[in-house]
């Protein structure tokens, strides 16, 4: 690839030092929430014969993107968001390092499960807001729409090796050395936030309040038909693969 090709390309965005570094890592930590799912869903076929039961693994890690993802994008806006992204990606490696210690000391339980894997989804709702609007503050204008195209190649790249390398870890070493490697694939995006040196912006609008910012944010999506159409693409397309992704696991032991 030429110089050229990368100042004017799809990747120029990556000649930003910090959007490089962080950009790098989120391959980690979307791979570690990946492989944090397939852990989750595998012990808790160990745990329990319950369709139902395996099916939640699934609804405690996202259920808190539907109901916090307002709260948390409001957060990101109110605050540092450095410093939310740092302590909420401290708080997913915790989450999993928790499994880890519940399940070595053979007190792992399916409600106990569930409720860890719904810490884990609260840690990654409150940090997805916090990163994605950060992106804004580390490359220019004319850069933006193509790091914000580079973070859903990021995302995509996990989708497409995560359940694969979760599959191994936990059919070679097992489950809690999923939770485990998902905490530490934490760590390198942890240090990239660490790492980035933020510039203060001076606020151009006094502060907002919580309640209030999630009512802006709800009036905007509600004025605007581009918003509400890829929400509920988004919805539909979510509702119909969940079923399959929620399930998977007990094919797997049944019948492979």
């Amino acid at each position: 690839m030429s110089p050229n090709t990368l100042r004017t390309g799809p990747f120029a965005p990556l000649i930003h030092r910090s959007f490089r570094h962080i950009w790098l890592a989120s391959l980690m930590s979307n791979l570690a929430l990946l492989i944090t799912g397939v852990g989750a869903a595998w012990a808790m076929t160990l745990l329990t014969d319950s369709p139902q039961q395996v099916a939640l693994v699934q609804s405690a890690l996202m259920l808190p993107f539907l109901f916090l993802a307002m709260p948390a994008g409001a957060i990101a806006d109110s605050y540092d968001r450095r410093r939310v992204a740092m302590v909420a990606l401290c708080g997913a490696a915790l989450a999993n390092l928790l499994i880890v210690a519940v399940a070595l000391a053979g007190v792992l339980t399916p409600w106990l499960l569930l409720g860890l894997c719904f810490l884990v989804g609260i840690a990654n709702t409150t940090f997805t807001p916090s990163w994605q609007s950060s992106v804004s503050e580390q490359v220019p204008g004319e850069d933006l729409p193509g790091a914000v195209a580079l973070n859903a190649m990021s995302f995509n790249i996990a989708r497409s090796f995560g359940p694969a390398v979760g599959g191994a870890i936990v059919a070679i070493v097992g489950a809690a050395a999923a939770f485990a490697a998902s905490a530490l694939l934490y760590i390198p995006m942890l240090v990239a936030f660490w790492r980035w040196k933020r510039l203060p912006e001076k606020p151009r609008l006094p502060p907002e309040r919580m309640g209030s910012a999630i009512v802006s944010g709800v009036q905007y999506v509600a004025h605007s038909g581009a918003m509400r159409a890829a929400i509920l693409r988004s919805f539909l397309y979510c509702a119909g693969v969940s079923a399959i992704v929620g399930l998977m696991p007990l094919i797997s032991r049944d019948l492979l």
